[in-house]
């Protein structure tokens, strides 16, 4: 897991040959007035999800886990917490992995939480079981999907 400043993303984009491709495309649109939906960049390779989600309880958030794709979750508007725990300590899984999905849950608590604000950014991998969008009200955010 990453946690870091938009404008200290030059530091990390070495991790993945797609990862500077996102930055500066974040950087250079104004994706807060940009219609909610997917935005493809490289088709199922690299693609956006620019969401206006409901936050929910830390009590009522799952935590999910992806193995084809890394997350890049970016804060736009609003504060969301998102919650972390070592995919070896999870043991309660709600739902088993579903491929087409690419998504398993588990219904247990975070070990770690984050509060994050517009233009911070948390990168989760496969290992990184998340649980996103906790907290009070409406966000904006962005949910970017990196292909392995």
């Amino acid at each position: 897991m990453v946690l870091s400043n938009l404008q200290h993303s030059d530091r990390i984009e070495s991790l993945h040959p797609l990862f500077k491709t996102v930055f500066d495309y974040v950087k250079s649109h104004d994706l807060l007035n940009t219609p909610c939906g997917r935005i493809e960049l490289q088709g199922d390779e690299l693609f956006i999800n620019n969401v206006n989600p409901e936050c929910v309880s830390a009590e009522k958030q799952v935590l999910e886990v992806h193995h084809q794709y890394i997350d890049i979750h970016i804060l736009l508007e609003g504060e969301e917490t998102i919650g972390w725990k070592a995919i070896e300590d999870c043991t309660n899984e709600t739902k088993p992995y579903d491929a087409e999905a690419d998504c398993a849950l588990y219904a247990e608590p975070a070990s770690a939480y984050v509060k994050m604000h517009p233009g911070e950014f948390l990168i989760v991998w496969p290992e990184d079981p998340h649980a996103p969008v906790i907290g009070e009200g409406k966000i904006r955010k962005l949910i970017v999907k990196v292909k392995l």
